[in-house]
């Protein structure tokens, strides 16, 4: 469970910060978007309003206002250095850092995030092998970068398709799509399934 990882959460941040890659954001989602446009359905990268502010009225500002923590990226990279990763089928990939823009590690009241919790309990379990959708493989530089700079393992990534529905939506728990326990309970013959899974990925092949 990672809330029993929370202290060690806490320490990579402090870590992190004892860097001096940390930075307070005060910023809301509305005030990120008015201050930059982006492609329709994307989110709008963070232009760094909140990097530039004073020490004293960050403090300030903390006392006060919710925050979140923000991780300065081209600081961050400049200390890391050059950067690659191993991906299946591609082969060493340069991680290009400041294309994902000054992400959130932490807010005041959510001690972690997304992107610090995988990359340190990835080294937790020791796992040499990370396979996942490629929504994700756009933030893989970041895990990268945060490996480095906590001294953690780097594992091998490999990125597939993700599976849509008939009308080309993604699967997912949270709009009820069916999972293969729910299926096999259902009766659906494991063959059968197998077979769809193939010809869905030769679909998808088929189609770049």
């Amino acid at each position: 469970m990672q809330s029993a990882h929370l202290p060690e959460y806490r320490a990579a941040l402090d870590n992190l910060d004892g860097f001096g890659l940390l930075y307070p954001c005060f910023c809301s989602r509305a005030e990120i978007a008015a201050a930059q446009s982006a492609p329709h359905g994307a989110a709008p990268k963070y232009p760094g309003t909140c990097r530039r502010l004073p020490a004293g009225e960050r403090q300030n500002r903390m006392a006060e206002k919710p925050y979140a923590l923000r991780l300065d990226v081209e600081k961050a990279a400049r200390q890391a250095g050059p950067l690659k990763y191993f991906e299946e089928g591609q082969g060493w990939v340069e991680a290009k850092i400041c294309a994902f823009g000054d992400g959130v590690l932490a807010r005041k009241d959510t001690p972690t995030s997304y992107h610090l919790c995988v990359v340190h309990d990835d080294a937790l379990q020791g796992v040499t092998h990370v396979t996942r959708g490629d929504d994700l493989a756009g933030v893989t530089p970041v895990h990268v970068l945060l490996q480095r700079l906590l001294g953690l393992p780097t594992p091998v990534y490999a990125h597939h398709k993700l599976l849509l529905d008939s009308a080309g939506k993604r699967l997912a728990k949270r709009d009820k799509a069916a999972t293969l326990r729910a299926m096999r309970e259902a009766g659906e013959n494991p063959a059968a399934i197998l077979a769809r899974l193939r010809e869905d990925a030769a679909t998808h092949i088929a189609q770049g």
